[in-house]
This record gives structure tokens, C-alpha cells and sequence, in this order.
């Protein structure tokens, strides 16, 4: 598996799962995973703030809320993405939430 492909001007991440926090909240989780998606992001040449889809997956749908303000607190306002956030099994019950991004690279 890969983590990341880049074809042409867009950046594929395969979905991130914590591993630091894995077994913590559902907060903690989310950060950890936006900060990797950060580096991953940086190391493709680009970042956030051309990130065109997202999709979630929580392993406990009733946790929306709160990774949802972790969410809020890290896209930039006025560049948020289209987003689908789900509820579903997860590889390991340590897991509350996967991410997974596309993004444009460049300009």
C-alpha cells in the first residue's frame, strides 16, 4: 500500500490512522492525523489549503461532534473541501477515526 501518490497535479493520501494516540479520544486521533497529513502534504508540495476532497470514517458515528470541531479548528476558512464523513468498522478497535485527502499541488 501506499501512502501517498502523486500523478500530474494532484496528491492521493491513503486513509491515515493515529498511531501515537491510537486508543485515546477521538480529538487526540484527529489531531494526530491532520498533523501527518501536514507533513505528508508538505513532502508532495502542497498543503491544506488545496485540499479538494476529504473523506472520514469513524469508527463510532455518535463522535461526529467532536472530531468535527478538531475538523473546523484545522481547514482554513473560505478553502474547506468537499467532505463525506461516515460511520464504519474500522482495522483495529484502537482506531476512532481514518482520514483520507486529495489535493492539488502548485499554484
Amino acid at each position: 500500500m501506499s501512502q501517498i501518490i502523486v500523478h500530474g497535479d494532484l496528491v492521493y493520501l491513503a486513509g491515515q490512522v493515529a498511531d501515537a494516540t491510537a486508543g485515546g479520544s477521538v480529538q487526540d486521533q484527529t489531531r494526530e492525523i491532520l498533523q501527518r497529513i501536514d507533513r505528508l502534504l508538505a513532502e508532495a508540495g502542497s498543503d491544506k489549503t488545496k485540499v479538494l476532497q476529504a473523506t472520514i470514517w469513524l469508527a463510532n458515528i455518535a463522535d461526529f461532534a467532536a472530531m468535527n470541531a478538531v475538523w473546523d479548528a484545522w481547514v482554513t476558512p473560505g478553502q474547506t473541501p468537499t467532505r463525506a464523513c461516515v460511520g464504519a468498522s474500522l482495522a483495529g478497535p484502537a482506531y476512532a477515526v481514518e482520514i483520507r485527502v486529495t489535493a492539488a499541488r502548485g499554484a
